[in-house]
């Protein structure tokens, strides 16, 4: 047994037994020696474990905000003790316990899951030496070589020699495709899962070293996995991918309800709480109520997005609570009906210039305009227009327009002699 095995040889038998026991689960539906059996007792295996690391998801979210929180703390810390390394540890020592921060608490998962992971390594590795390991017997240890995954048997690496891997009743080339697609799926996941954190749910107002070391390790643990994977057995390769996707799929859960503060992530959930709060006018789980709870006890240390949703919400007539429910505000509930009421008061409607011109010669007292059957008689011709009676029409339009008086005029007097 090699170095690795002993340190581990305590959660061995653990780990084999849990395997046997979803193997005789699904043995009994897909059949004892197939690689649905053995695969999916692994990927089960995953699970239980992702499942009781939970709590620990939990703090390393925590811990990683609380990072993010220190980091222009921390940046002042290096910069006033750049030439005393000494007094800068004591400082940051200082800062961790003030804050209650533990920067190990973001590595808990990792750390938690090592073991079974190792353990996992060490059952594959003896069922390919063909050796019996925990509660896995003689029986179960020839099922499990029988068992091949997509062509590759359970045991088999991507290093392993064709004499090898035709012991396992396989062909290299079937297991070199089938550990080089999920040595790929599995570093694909990881940077996905490193640039989702990173673009979406980080901080974006705190630019610090710390937001540099993360963009690297978004390249740098791909790669790892991808030197590495070439000597994990399949079923190890069948572990790690699954836990890449759960991890993927969790993460993607945690943004979407619980963004971090500052992140576009919180931007993108903020807008969509509050359509929900405008349309149902309340918070509806107790998720909600939680975020709505911290933004209010922020009070003016509130950032952009924050204030957006507490002004949007104040618009809408609605008031968040300290308890992180949202009620109806008098005040803007009275100036909205007031609103309303405004707007639905009848407004005169505009004249036009002939109805404005109309109602100003009545007012006056003037005579409106006159229609041709309302013309005095005597205006009107009484027969036909004569030569001469045109003539002096005429004369009368023309002295009329250098500003002599219309109509007839008025005859003079005969001078007195």
């Amino acid at each position: 047994m090699d170095t690795i095995a002993s340190l581990f040889s305590f959660i061995t038998t653990p780990v084999s037994w849990v395997i046997v026991q979803f193997h005789s689960v699904y043995g009994a539906i897909f059949g004892p020696d197939t690689g649905w059996a053995w695969g999916l007792s692994i990927v089960s295996l995953v699970i239980l474990i992702r499942i009781c690391l939970i709590p620990l998801f939990v703090k390393q979210i925590k811990a990683t905000r609380a990072m993010q929180t220190l980091q222009p703390e921390m940046k002042k810390i290096q910069e006033r003790y750049k030439n005393d390394r000494q007094r800068q540890s004591e400082e940051m020592m200082k800062l961790y316990k003030e804050t209650g921060t533990n920067p190990l608490s973001s590595c808990l998962p990792i750390l938690a899951q090592s073991p079974f992971f190792f353990a996992l390594y060490h059952v594959l590795n003896s069922i390919a030496s063909n050796d019996t390991i925990g509660v896995i017997n003689e029986r179960l240890l020839e099922s499990a070589q029988k068992a091949h995954i997509f062509g590759a048997p359970l045991a088999a690496k991507f290093t392993d020699s064709a004499d090898k891997v035709e012991a396992l009743n396989s062909s290299l080339t079937d297991v070199r495709v089938v550990t080089a697609i999920m040595i790929v799926l599995m570093s694909l996941s990881q940077f996905y899962t490193q640039r989702q954190l990173m673009t979406k749910n980080v901080d974006t107002t705190v630019k610090t070293p710390f937001m540099q070391q993360q963009k690297m390790l978004m390249y740098v643990f791909p790669i790892i996995f991808a030197v590495f994977g070439i000597n994990f057995p399949v079923g190890v390769l069948v572990y790690w991918l699954t836990t890449n996707v759960w991890t993927m799929g969790q993460q993607m859960y945690v943004i979407h309800n619980n963004p971090t503060p500052g992140s576009k992530a919180q931007a993108a959930y903020l807008e969509r709480l509050s359509k929900s709060v405008s349309k149902h006018g309340r918070t509806r789980s107790r998720g909600e109520r939680a975020i709505v709870k911290a933004i209010v006890a922020k009070g003016r240390d509130r950032n952009e997005y924050e204030r957006k949703f507490i002004n949007g919400l104040n618009k809408e007539g609605l008031a968040a609570q300290a308890d992180g429910t949202v009620v109806k505000s008098e005040s803007t509930a009275a100036a909205q009906a007031e609103e309303a009421a405004a707007v639905k008061r009848q407004q005169p409607k505009r004249q036009t210039k002939s109805q404005r011109q109309s109602g100003t010669a009545k007012a006056a007292g003037e005579p409106t305009s006159l229609t041709k059957s309302d013309e005095p008689e005597d205006a009107k011709p009484a027969g036909p227009v004569k030569k001469d009676n045109a003539k002096s029409a005429g004369s009368t339009r023309s002295r009329a327009q250098s500003g002599q008086r219309k109509g007839p005029q008025r005859p003079k007097s005969p001078s007195k002699k």
